[in-house]
């Protein structure tokens, strides 16, 4: 089920209502080893939350949209990591990108892009990165921080965005 997390009601099929994925049946987890406090708050309502944010399409397609500790909040508007990371997939020379917020004083906070360019590509700066993004995103969703090299990555190849995140924060700090 995609629903409000708070309330608990489900979002209408319209393909545009975020909310969040929600699970319970006989396939989900009991709870968490030796932390009921976390397993509380993971199955509040009686539901499993996932923490994955979708939308419910009329035929009740679920698609996935961000991840909620994923989402940056920038002058109260929310922006989808996904969104934006996919946008820049489709720069000729980027070969691996991730998308986290970075701290700002006016917005709160700003997409902050970290990119590998593909061999050979070097030349590519980050206003051509950035402006690639405004052509096709409404300009608050575009990066205001580009950040060249090697994403860091767990042995199974899964970005590690918590360690994106620390870099962000300490372009930041004076």
């Amino acid at each position: 089920m995609v629903a409000d997390p708070k309330t608990l009601a489900p979002v209408p099929e319209d393909g545009s209502t975020m909310g969040e994925v929600l699970f319970r049946g006989n396939v989900v987890m009991k709870e968490y080893l030796k932390d009921p406090e976390a397993t509380e708050r993971a199955f509040e309502g009686g539901w499993f939350h996932s923490g994955d944010l979708g939308v419910v399409h009329e035929d009740g397609y679920v698609e996935l949209r961000d991840r909620s500790k994923d989402i940056i909040i920038s002058g109260g508007e929310n922006i989808s990591t996904i969104e934006v990371e996919g946008v820049l997939y489709k720069h000729p020379a980027v070969m691996a990108a991730a998308v986290v917020a970075r701290p700002d004083e006016k917005w709160g906070e700003t997409p902050c892009a970290f990119v590998t360019l593909k061999p050979g590509r070097g030349g590519v700066g980050a206003d051509e990165i950035i402006e690639f993004c405004r052509e096709r995103l409404a300009h608050f969703k575009a990066p205001k921080t580009v950040v060249f090299g090697e994403l860091p990555k767990t042995s199974t190849g899964k970005v590690q965005k918590y360690v994106l995140r620390d870099r962000a924060r300490a372009l930041s700090d004076p």
